[in-house]
């Protein structure tokens, strides 16, 4: 990648994110660096759940049984499409154990439910420093239709979902069956 097209994407990442530029020599370098590795991935981690919940302020918001707990990252470039994609995956990851006790049943297949929890720390970049930053997840403007146009998604599916409040601080209780934990990124 040339440097002026390195500054030319790190730029307009960098003002995506809210984040101008003040010199572009070794600082546009190491941002076009980070968001290259970042751009065009929603994130998710799935937890297999025998229950889970959220709370706020000590007051239950959202609960499931047997499913998959979801953190849901959307870094500044992500899509509806992206959104439609990764909700595809989830409701029909064979991630759950048959009679046999092999991974084989969706979620869908053993009538299990979806708690999703938006979750910007996904995309923390902690490299340098001792402080994470967060430059790589999307503005709450960018995320919360994102994350609710996720939310539809896995509903139009047939999933039952339940989910926290975005942009709250919220308590996750998780009993983490397997344990099975995955980490999914939407297709570019």
């Amino acid at each position: 990648m040339s440097f002026s097209v390195c500054r030319s994407w790190a730029s307009r990442a960098a003002s995506a994110a809210g984040v101008f530029l003040q010199t572009p020599g070794a600082d546009a370098a190491r941002l076009a660096k980070t968001y290259a590795k970042r751009r065009n991935t929603m994130r998710v981690v799935l937890q297999r759940a025998l229950r889970a919940k959220v709370e706020i302020d000590g007051v239950t918001v959202g609960e499931i049984g047997r499913g998959w707990l979801v953190l849901l990252g959307i870094a500044h470039e992500d899509t509806p499409e992206m959104a439609n994609a990764l909700a595809e995956k989830i409701a029909h990851l064979r991630a759950f154990p048959d009679d046999a006790g092999k991974m084989n049943l969706s979620v869908q297949d053993i009538l299990g439910s979806v708690l999703v929890v938006s979750n910007f720390t996904l995309y923390a970049e902690t490299a340098k420093g001792r402080r994470p930053s967060f430059l790589a997840a999307a503005r709450p403007e960018i995320a919360e239709p994102l994350c609710e146009h996720f939310l539809n998604s896995l509903r139009a599916l047939g999933v039952p979902v339940q989910s926290g409040r975005f942009g709250a601080d919220m308590q996750i209780e998780l009993v983490n069956d397997g344990p099975v934990t995955l980490i999914l990124e939407s297709p570019a």
